[in-house]
């Protein structure tokens, strides 16, 4: 009698399992032990992004030295804290930096959060922040505004908040003006407005004086969150009282 073929072993139904990398294994090692793919993020310092495409993209090889202390203290020293799996990463990972700019001779550390986003090269760029960073006054938004100010620049920026706290409809023209009126609505009763976008063709380049806020700014004592949610308040568009979500701001400089 002929014996049954296996499935997995030959023909044309075989499947072949790619083989991980080291980075995939090691990280693979730490899920097992109950660690999630975003904490590894945090202990390598990235994000849970990075650590899938060890999987998918093969990514992770400057990582795999640390991994590799890491799981050692996991598995041989019972080590489960975050903050310490951290500090064991960190010596055998090279901080990310940035080009360097013309006349340096060493890169700079790298801007995380903040891109160039170009209309003028140098004179745009963008931050984002959310709830728990907005709570404590949103310190890492004000280098795009006094950025920008500096060059006498435009500002756009989005927020987002429970839409019981907006006091005008999602996209009236009184709200937010321009042929598209950004407005996102989310499953989680939030939503996002942009205010600050271009007008449309021919009527500017839109934005706001960044002069005008960074004089807000500082008028609240350095506090982004105040002064974004005061101007809102003030042009009736926001309930008082009302909080952010999420807030991102956009500056660049117009071509003369």
């Amino acid at each position: 009698m002929t014996p049954r073929r296996r499935r997995g072993t030959g023909g044309r139904g075989r499947r072949s399992t790619p083989q991980r990398n080291e980075a995939a294994r090691l990280t693979q090692e730490l899920i097992d032990a109950g660690f999630t793919k975003k904490q590894v993020g945090d202990i390598i310092g990235r994000n849970s992004s990075l650590v899938s495409q060890f999987f998918t993209k093969n990514k992770g090889a400057a990582f795999e030295t640390a991994l590799r202390h890491v799981v050692q203290a996991v598995q041989a020293d019972g080590i489960t804290d975050i903050d310490q799996l951290k500090r064991i990463a960190a010596h055998d990972i090279t901080p990310r930096t940035a080009r360097p700019l013309p006349g340096e001779r060493r890169p700079g550390k790298a801007r995380v959060r903040t891109k160039d986003i170009t209309e003028t090269p140098g004179h745009s760029s963008m931050a984002r922040a959310g709830k728990q960073h907005l709570a404590s006054g949103g310190s890492r938004l004000y280098k795009v505004i006094a950025r920008t100010a500096a060059v006498d620049g435009n500002l756009a920026f989005t927020v987002r908040a429970r839409k019981t706290a907006f006091t005008m409809d999602a996209g009236r023209r009184d709200d937010s003006p321009g042929l598209r009126r950004g407005v996102v609505q989310r499953r989680d009763g939030t939503e996002e407005r942009a205010y600050g976008k271009s007008l449309g063709a021919a009527q500017g380049p839109g934005g706001f004086s960044a002069r005008e806020f960074k004089n807000r700014v500082d008028a609240a004592g350095g506090d982004v969150t105040a002064a974004i949610v005061g101007w809102l308040v003030e042009t009736g568009r926001l309930q008082p009282g009302a909080t952010l979500t999420h807030l991102e701001i956009r500056g660049w400089k117009s071509p003369d």
